[in-house]
Order: structure tokens, then sequence, then C-alpha cells
């Protein structure tokens, strides 16, 4: 890694805790792994003479989703990228169903019928990943493990009360 790309990179995460409402423990969880995992290891570039680290504040608003990129500091204000979240609509439905599906198969369902069904949620999941990297194209690059962490978590904040 050079030493530009160790700059380039998120040390915070924050989700708008306005815009989430109680989470079941097992959404609760997936959030918790996957900011922990996005911190330990992740690779963001915004597309601009911006140098990190960074601290990322992710929130939606007006359906759009807002990444708000701030300094180390946590205060200064570098960049905001919004993104439309009509194009995530479909995928993330089809993400929750998926995992209640997977959720429920763990309580009883054999090893093999919940692997299938992982194996499903992971395809989507990783056809979310996608979708997020071709949206922040020309605004931030992403890795893929990034994009499927940040992933993650605009599934979260897409669940409502």
């Amino acid at each position: 890694m050079t030493s530009s790309e160790r700059h380039q990179r998120l040390i915070n995460v924050q989700l708008d805790e306005k815009t989430l409402v109680r989470r079941k423990p097992e959404v609760e969880h997936e959030r918790a792994i996957a900011i922990y995992d996005l911190l330990e290891e992740n690779y963001f570039c915004p597309v601009s003479e911006l140098t990190g680290p960074y601290s990322l504040h992710i929130s939606v608003a007006d359906n759009r989703l807002i990444l708000d990129i701030r300094a180390e500091d946590d205060e200064t204000r570098l960049a905001e990228v919004t993104l439309p979240l009509s194009p995530f609509r479909a995928v993330v439905k089809d993400y929750f169903l998926i995992c209640e599906s997977y959720y429920n198969a763990i309580k009883k369902s054999t090893p093999s019928q919940i692997e299938a069904i992982d194996m499903g949620r992971r395809g989507l999941h990783n056809e979310g990943s996608e979708l997020l990297r071709e949206r922040l194209a020309g605004k931030i690059e992403v890795d893929f493990e990034t994009a499927r962490r940040l992933f993650t978590l605009v599934c979260i904040l897409h669940i409502r009360g």
C-alpha cells in the first residue's frame, strides 16, 4: 500500500440515527460488523484533490442517499455526495426478502438448504455492491469490499418503522 493509498481511507463511519428505527438483533449485528470491517480495511477515494483519511456520515433524506465526507477531525466538511435511492430499491427489497428467508432457515432448515439460501443472499449483496460502485463512479472510488460494507449500511438505512 502506497502512502497515498493509506490516506485514501475511512477512519470513522456514522449512520444518521434520526433515520434509523429500532432494529432486530440480527440487523444490529450486521451493522456493527459492517462498520468494524469497514474501518479495519477500506479504500475510499473521493475523485477530487481531497486527501484523507476521512470521516463519513451516511444519511437518507428526500429519497436520496447522502454521503457527508469530513476530515479526520470529524468536524470539517470536505464534500457531500448524493445519490438517488430509486436505483437501489429493487435489489434492497430482494435482499431483505432473502435475508428474512435466511434467518428463518437457520432456525429450521437443513445445512444444505441454509447454504443455498446464503449463496443467493451473497449474490444479491454482490449485485447491490456493484450497483453502488457504478453509482459512485466519477464521484468516489471504492474497492469491492468497501462497496460491500457500504451497501450493508445502505440497506440498514432503508429500514423504516
